[in-house]
């Protein structure tokens, strides 16, 4: 076993680096390694905007301009990194099978992180959806911001931001409501079973083909989807354009509530119908049943 080393030694060994530090070669690698830092990173930011560029004139979606342009800024990065350590005299074959090894163990170790990476690229490359669509992913409904090396943000309607796992992304259904240009309205009326159905129907056909954003084509139509406990039940189903899905459905719901009141159709509800009794189950008043009690307490 070796002897630890002295202070003198250590002091010694100190010495000697500052000493190679200090002489012109190792201030020449310095300089130069320093040199080809700052210029490759700046070269590297230069060229991923230049690809940004290119990729944006060719008319590219932007969740895979954004995607590649970080790949390329990272690729470009680890070239730089490499050039300035060989600069410096560092071994960089030696340098390279060391990072290997390190990254299969840190990939290991980062398996989540990895699979997040090679989800975004399933994403990209299958592009279930764009930026600017509206999506349910999770439960999580909003506008897709951005598809990152490792999550997906959403713009949620009440405008904060989703941020989404890609592997959750990619492992959950995803239900893209801007993919087709049309959406269908499904809006459930409950009429009383006292009301003409047909007068019921006629009233939601008038008043949804009224509405200038539904559209004729195609046709609205109304059907008797079940018998409720206290209403028949009815569905409006109205096609429009879909971003303006959320303004008409909020219209008709105002029109059903407004013409049904008009028409003389009612719309139910639930309701609970109390009765008092003024006697016992021996049909004695409560007020006999009450004194006998109180005489009983007293006696």
């Amino acid at each position: 076993m070796a002897a630890p080393a002295t202070l003198a030694e250590l002091t010694g060994n100190a010495g000697d680096f500052l000493g190679r530090l200090a002489s012109s070669e190792w201030l020449w690698r310095i300089g130069v390694a320093l040199a080809i830092a700052l210029v490759g990173m700046w070269l590297a930011r230069l060229l991923a905007k230049g690809l940004d560029r290119v990729m944006t004139r060719v008319g590219m979606d932007l969740i895979l301009r954004d995607f590649l342009r970080n790949i390329a800024y990272v690729v470009l990065l680890v070239v730089v990194l490499v050039a300035a350590l060989d600069a410096l005299g560092v071994p960089t074959t030696s340098l390279l099978a060391v990072l290997g090894a390190a990254g299969l163990a840190i990939g290991l170790a980062l398996k989540d992180s990895l699979s997040n990476i090679a989800s975004g690229v399933m994403l990209i490359v299958l592009r279930p959806f764009r930026a600017g669509d509206a999506v349910q992913i999770a439960g999580q409904e909003g506008v897709v911001e951005r598809v990152g090396i490792f999550q997906t943000v959403l713009r949620a309607y009440q405008n904060h931001d989703i941020t989404l796992p890609n592997s959750e992304v990619t492992t959950s259904p995803i239900v893209n409501f801007t993919s087709r240009g049309e959406r269908r309205i499904d809006l459930p009326v409950g009429v009383g079973y006292g009301d003409d159905i047909r007068h019921a129907r006629a009233v939601l056909l008038g008043l949804a083909k009224a509405h200038p954003r539904v559209l004729a084509t195609p046709e609205t139509d109304v059907l008797v989807s079940g018998l409720g406990e206290s209403s028949v039940n009815l569905v409006l189903r109205a096609w429009v354009k879909t971003p303006d899905f959320v303004t008409v459905r909020s219209d008709l719901t105002e029109a059903i509530h407004r013409d049904f009141a008009q028409a003389g159709v009612s719309i139910p509800f639930p309701q609970r119908d109390l009765h008092v009794y003024h006697h016992d189950a021996d049909g004695r008043p409560l007020a006999q049943v009450t004194a006998a009690v109180e005489d009983t307490d007293r006696g």
